[in-house]
């Protein structure tokens, strides 16, 4: 019988198995241009304008009903359906590796991705890193990746201490269940989730018809073709701060982009692990791949794989 571990080792021979990408010349200037950017905004505020005023705070939601799901750009998000959703409160941001912090200063939690890894045998994470001529792979499972060094050790300017209002990634559903518990709180439902993000809304996307209106970037989303050329014209070329992009009508911060979020809605059982639906697309959501920056979009993730473009929030108990 298939074992964890053997389903961790073919996902790392999937992991490397991308075909290779001739275009050669775009591949060399997209690497080029992430890491000028990753300099960039190392040196730059690490918060934006909004960001002080919405880290903890908690906006409370009334009793309605809502649309969910949607005519389906992929087949998993229909069909629509009316549903009722009971009055509750949930973070205006995603958690940051700031707030993250205090859990695991408070009670020495220990993370999944710092423990070995079933399948790989060793401790880490998943991280997205361009593809290049030597390796056509976009995701690499790396060793010491982990909510303090989301890119891995060996990148020192994107780290828990220097970017502490960004949200906390490399957390797998039990990471995020045991923060969500510690504050007295829990992870949302899939409804209340999309009930949230959609803050009555009855356009394509939550802020209206156009993905980027007069030409401004409403969401942290990949601009330009994936993986091969990201045009950044949002000013980041992976996590942005929390709280940089408009609010929804709700008053919640990047409930679209930035970063996908656990639910704990499970999307399938099998054998072997949980598989929980996350929501809201990330940095790496593109027009020419995972169109998933909706609130009806949804996709299936494996409870404890952490990766460096899945986060989470809270709402009350």
């Amino acid at each position: 019988m298939t074992t964890l571990i053997t389903k961790r080792a073919k996902l790392q021979q999937a992991l490397n198995a991308c075909a290779t990408i001739g275009l050669v010349g775009i591949l060399l200037a997209a690497c080029e241009r992430e890491e000028e950017t990753a300099l960039v905004q190392a040196e730059e505020q690490a918060e934006c304008e909004s960001t002080g005023q919405t880290v903890s705070r908690k906006i409370a939601l009334p009793t309605g009903s809502f649309t969910m799901g949607a005519h389906p750009v992929y087949g998993e998000e229909g069909p629509p359906r009316i549903v009722k959703v009971l009055s509750f409160d949930i973070d205006a941001t995603e958690v940051t590796n700031a707030e993250f912090s205090k859990f695991v200063e408070a009670t020495g939690y220990v993370t999944d991705a710092e423990r070995l890894q079933p399948g790989f045998e060793q401790s880490g994470g998943v991280v997205f890193r361009p593809p290049t001529l030597e390796n056509p792979s976009w995701w690499h499972f790396v060793e010491g990746a982990s909510w303090r060094t989301p890119e891995g050790p060996g990148n020192p300017i994107m780290t828990a201490k220097t970017r502490p209002y960004e949200p906390v990634v490399q957390v797998s559903f039990n990471d995020a269940r045991a923060y969500a518990a510690w504050a007295g709180r829990r992870l949302p439902n899939e409804t209340e989730w999309e009930y949230a993000a959609n803050a009555g809304a009855d356009t394509k996307y939550v802020w209206g018809d156009e993905r980027a209106p007069g030409g401004v970037e409403m969401a942290n989303t990949w601009q330009g073709t994936f993986p091969i050329q990201n045009t950044q014209a949002d000013g980041y070329a992976k996590r942005s701060p929390v709280g940089c992009f408009p609010a929804n009508a709700f008053g919640l911060y990047d409930m679209i982009g930035n970063v996908w979020e656990w639910t704990d809605t499970v999307a399938a059982q099998t054998d072997l692990e949980t598989v929980y639906t996350i929501k809201g697309g990330s940095f790496l959501c593109a027009p020419n791949f995972c169109r998933r920056y909706r609130a009806a979009a949804r996709q299936a993730q494996e409870a404890g794989l952490p990766t460096s473009h899945i986060g989470f929030r809270t709402v009350s108990k």
